[in-house]
């Protein structure tokens, strides 16, 4: 039985704050895999500080490639998670919140119904993005890690139903802020839909890990607006940003945390070599090793080497010595595009009521 509506989660979050309690901004990115939602406090120019993080592997997009529908079980699945932010946000009294939906809500031809019933049972307005606009917001989540000395980034998130890559020319980019964009692609294969398309059987082997490597290679490979930045690669002087929780696991795996670490995870160093090793040592593991895992566990645990192949397919095709690691992406570029907005507007009133005041005012004698 469907819920009766609730009152939207931003007017709910608007009542009147405490004097002196600092302004919350929420973001709430819905994927094919994950429901994340993190909550935070501006923290000067460019930074925020986090109140609050949630997470939750719901897979919505289970089974659709088959059906090309969101399936009842993956709905309840998402919509449990998602009142679970909506309850958070409530509770924090957010300011300014976005809620965004990808490739999975794109894709299926319920997605709107599925917005549409999310709303009338958790008063959360979810908004369908585009795969340009995720690659942009992937890329502004994560500015604070690109290597400016760098003459070329290539920032890859890897969903659970589509792959972002944005590239990124750094040659005469300012010091600060984001660069321009020479290209980007968003493919239809992520965590999820390629693991659907390739399941594993009784272990893993070179040649099916193989397989989704040239599946991947396939799609990328014909794109060509990002040729102009082939030679800068060839040459390696440019870098990847890898942003997933597949690329995290991976990197987890290679530290042999004891348990997954953001704060040792988050803007680490990888050679290409360590890529390949973190990945030959998933493929020797069965799923229950993989399961075991700290940095992996049951819920990714059929999922991390579909990770470990979009990855190898990107340095294979565009070949770097490093890689930088992002626990960051999607929900960090809303935030500073909400608080930047915010600040806008308030420089913009401040201007305003100073040309007003000054209007009002008699003119100073020479």
């Amino acid at each position: 039985m469907t819920e009766a509506p609730r009152a939207p989660v931003a007017a709910a979050s608007g009542r009147e704050r405490h004097s002196g309690e600092p302004p919350y901004y929420g973001a709430l990115d819905l994927g094919t895999n994950n429901c994340r939602l993190l909550i935070a406090t501006p923290q000067g120019q460019g930074a925020f500080r986090v109140v609050e993080a949630y997470s939750r592997i719901v897979r919505l997009g289970e089974g659709l490639a088959a059906s090309g529908r969101l399936s009842e079980a993956a709905m309840d699945r998402a919509l449990a998670a998602l009142k679970v932010a909506a309850e958070k946000l409530r509770r924090r009294r957010v300011l300014r919140l976005r809620a965004i939906a990808t490739q999975a809500c794109r894709m299926a031809e319920n997605g709107q119904g599925f917005i549409d019933r999310v709303f009338a049972e958790t008063g959360l307005r979810l908004q369908i993005i585009p795969p340009q606009e995720e690659a942009r917001l992937s890329v502004a989540g994560c500015l604070n890690l690109i290597d400016r000395s760098s003459e070329a980034a290539l920032v890859v998130d890897v969903g659970g139903g589509s792959t972002e890559l944005s590239w990124v020319d750094l040659k005469d980019a300012p010091p600060a802020g984001m660069p321009p964009l020479t290209a980007w692609l968003s493919v239809p294969i992520g965590v999820v839909t390629l693991a659907e398309r390739f399941p594993e059987g009784e272990a893993a082997t070179d040649a099916w890990f193989r397989a989704m490597v040239d599946t991947v290679k396939a799609e990328i490979g014909a794109f060509r607006r990002a040729d102009p930045l082939r030679e800068v690669f060839d040459a390696d002087r440019a870098h990847l940003i890898g942003t997933s929780g597949a690329i995290t696991s991976l990197a987890g795996l290679h530290l042999n945390l004891p348990r997954y670490d953001r704060n040792l995870v988050d803007g680490i160093w990888m050679t290409r070599g360590q890529c390949d090793a973190a990945a030959q040592r998933l493929m020797g593991l069965s799923a229950q090793g993989r399961a075991a895992e700290p940095c992996i566990g049951p819920d990714r645990a059929d999922l991390v080497l579909a990770g470990a192949a979009i990855l190898q397919a990107v340095q294979e095709l565009w070949p770097c010595s490093r890689v930088r690691v992002a626990d960051r992406g999607l929900r960090e570029g809303i935030l500073l595009s909400l608080m930047a907005e915010r600040g806008g507007r308030h420089r913009r009133r401040r201007r305003r009521g100073g040309a007003r005041r000054s209007a009002q005012q008699p003119a100073a004698a020479e």
